[in-house]
């Protein structure tokens, strides 16, 4: 059989989108963003905030583009996951997706209306419905890779408020990594990285017995960033 000239250049790939798990940490728990389609396919179903890649934009870009269109975020920072490829992951049509997460604090931005989201809601990482396509798959590929990444990075610390107890700090750790944690070794474990400065204040207006407040130290934070550290517990 001999291939025309257009079979070999037509493009196997219909279109390529972008997809964002976007993280979040509300008192005790780690939560994720989703978003109920207003359009398409998939109207009226709950799934990751994504969109279409533009001829004219990079992949990074257009996970900036769409993330900025619904929470008002700007150059915030995302981390490509990879690409999902699975022939099926879109009824009729051959899709790819390049996903990427991010760890946002609730209260820097604004969520905007748009012409392809109905609503966006918080769900908490253990109450995910059934989402559209593959986006359960794209979630858990994404938790499992923060799970890796906060074991050797700070990453996600700015989810808590600028001062914390070193039990929030815990408990954070706990929500990410899906584990319960021995709170003496964890203590003795985080001071021993110098991360953490003390503060001359305690927690105010709580029921129970308030607990001392701790920032990151600055400097340590970026070199941690940077280089890294085999946080295990």
């Amino acid at each position: 059989m001999t291939l025309k000239t257009t079979d070999i250049d037509k493009p196997a790939i219909d279109g390529i989108t972008i997809d964002c798990v976007i993280f979040s940490f509300n008192k005790e728990s780690l939560e994720v963003l989703l978003v109920q389609h207003a359009q398409g396919e998939s109207v009226g179903q709950w799934g990751l905030l994504g969109g279409w890649l533009k001829k004219e934009e990079s992949a990074d870009d257009a996970a900036q583009r769409i993330l900025h269109e619904l929470t008002g975020l700007e150059n915030i920072y995302l981390e490509q996951l990879k690409a999902f490829t699975d022939p099926k992951r879109v009824i009729e049509r051959r899709v790819v997706t390049i996903g990427y997460y991010t760890l946002v604090n609730r209260e820097d931005y604004n969520i905007e209306a748009s012409l392809s989201v109905r609503e966006a809601k918080w769900y908490k990482i253990n109450e995910i419905p059934n989402l559209i396509f593959d986006h359960n798959e794209i979630l858990d590929f994404s938790l499992l890779q923060l799970r890796n990444r906060v074991r050797q990075a700070p990453i996600g610390f700015n989810l808590l408020p600028e001062k914390f107890t070193l039990l929030q700090l815990m408990h954070l750790y706990e929500e990410i990594l899906g584990i319960e944690l021995d709170k003496s070794n964890f203590r003795r474990k985080i001071l021993h990285m110098k991360l953490l400065v003390a503060l001359d204040e305690k927690q105010q207006d709580v029921s129970h017995r308030a607990a001392k407040l701790y920032k990151f130290d600055d400097e340590i934070y970026k070199k941690l960033t940077e280089k890294g550290f085999n946080f295990e517990f």
